[in-house]
């Protein structure tokens, strides 16, 4: 057992450069849905998923899927990666959920398989790196199922609002709602939430603990997207591969009893034990200076 789980839980081998950094994938019309940018200077290491699609309110359609599904697994080989923050670019929408309008085109066939490639999107999120959703306006369905798979979540107190609204569409969260919020805020309140399609804003959101943080809004509209900032400023410094390997254990440990929990966080230990990171970090600690942590 303990084999299977060390092979299941190492880390990607080497990683490569974004082809796409700094540009956008473009849709059937030939206008950007998202936009990625590596920041620089002291955030270097932080990168930026832009939604910007404001005729739909940064609805959740084929070309944003297939735009998100594509930077995703771009960014997933690059080793300059350490914290991924999903904005949007939309004011006062972070994401209005799942097209519904394309899919009232769709087939019952067709349906099925978008909400499985939407499922599949929500999966992707599950990022080696730390991910934050920066929610400064509305975030319903699967806007909301997208930032349920994010690590962490940072809301305006006021202007953001969210829930998984389906029930009052005639549908049920299909991509993964189900499931991420009970683990999120316990099943009870979970079941509460959708079987009532509730909205809740970013402040009822962070006394639930649906979110991390609520901030107050700013004028420009931005105020959720400056704190996620500084949280991924937070983590930025830390040593990256037992970041990851922390939240490896996290996520794998929070499926399993308790055994097999500590289990998987021994073999995550273990495999830091070798790492440059782990070294520097011991040197810097006797020589009484920051660290210097290379992600090694």
């Amino acid at each position: 057992m303990l084999r299977a789980l060390t092979s299941a839980l190492r880390l990607p081998g080497p990683w490569r450069p974004l082809r796409t950094r700094g540009c956008a994938s473009h849709g059937a019309t030939g206008d950007p849905e998202i936009q990625v940018r590596a920041l620089t200077g002291r955030d270097q290491g932080i990168t930026e998923i832009l939604m910007n699609r404001p005729s739909a309110r940064n609805a959740l359609g084929n070309v944003l899927v297939s735009q998100l599904l594509e930077a995703l697994a771009q960014l997933r080989e690059d080793q300059q990666v350490r914290v991924l923050l999903f904005r949007s670019g939309v004011k006062g929408v972070f994401c209005a959920g799942a097209d519904l309008k394309e899919r009232e085109q769709m087939s019952e066939a067709e349906v099925g398989i978008f909400v499985q490639r939407l499922r599949g999107l929500m999966n992707e999120i599950a990022f080696p790196a730390p991910t934050i959703a920066a929610m400064d306006g509305f975030a319903l369905g699967g806007g909301l199922e997208l930032a349920l798979a994010c690590d962490l979540r940072v809301a305006a107190a006021s202007s953001a609002v969210m829930g998984l609204i389906e029930t009052t569409r005639g549908l049920l969260p299909g991509a993964g709602g189900t499931q991420r919020l009970p683990r999120c805020l316990g099943v009870a309140l979970a079941k509460e939430l959708i079987f009532t399609g509730r909205r809740l804003s970013g402040a009822q959101a962070q006394a639930l603990g649906l979110v991390n943080h609520a901030v107050s809004q700013n004028e420009e509209g931005n105020a959720a997207y400056h704190r996620a900032l500084e949280l991924a400023q937070e983590i930025l410094p830390q040593a990256p591969i037992a970041v990851r390997l922390g939240k490896v254990a996290i996520d794998r440990g929070m499926e399993v009893d308790i055994a097999s929990g500590m289990a998987i966080e021994g073999i995550c230990y273990a495999q830091n034990i070798p790492t440059q990171d782990r070294l520097e970090g011991m040197a810097a600690f006797r020589e009484k200076r920051p660290p210097r942590f290379v992600g090694k």
